[in-house]
């Protein structure tokens, strides 16, 4: 990979992370009841939109140190006291994050960095940050309606939120 994809790469996988993460703290503000989950071995849908928003600040703390680390769940931010506080906080230290990410160099992009024994460009880490966040992302809104709250549109329309002027 050359500076000028990794430049471009990194542009384009910021750009996707922070519209997606639009969607993510839609779906995470639509939670009505932290306690649901669908079964016995599910994680909470507390549980799943607090790890949404520490997980992406992790993975991009972590491209940007050049180091992946899991110790386990981080402590829950004291400002995660409900859904709107688990979206806010996430909309600040993502921003924060996205920014530092975009200011660094080509040779901090293109650094090997070692995920859990698999090695690639710093870069390209991105990828999996933001389908690690879609994954979850999904599971959470699959949660919404059985727990009886209102499914946002993400990638369009959905049952309960049509596009604008349809």
């Amino acid at each position: 990979m050359t500076a000028d994809q990794a430049r471009s790469l990194l542009e384009t996988m910021t750009g996707v992370i922070e519209q997606e993460a639009v969607a993510t703290r839609k779906v995470v503000k639509a939670i009505t009841n932290r306690d649901y989950k669908p079964d016995p071995k599910s994680r909470t849908a507390w549980e799943l939109a607090t790890h949404l928003a520490t997980s992406d600040v992790w993975f991009a703390d972590s491209i940007l140190k050049g180091a992946f680390a899991w110790t386990g769940e981080p402590p829950i931010p004291n400002e995660m006291k409900d859904p709107n506080g688990v979206a806010k906080w996430h909309e600040q230290h993502l921003g924060d994050r996205l920014t530092k990410l975009r200011a660094m160099t080509p040779d901090e992009l293109l650094r090997g960095v070692d995920f859990f024994g698999r090695q690639a460009p710093a870069v390209t880490w991105l990828t999996t940050m933001n389908n690690h966040s879609v994954h979850h992302r999904g599971q959470l809104a699959a949660y919404l309606r059985p727990m009886g709250s209102k499914v946002p549109a993400i990638y369009g329309m959905s049952a309960d939120e049509p596009m604008p002027g349809a």
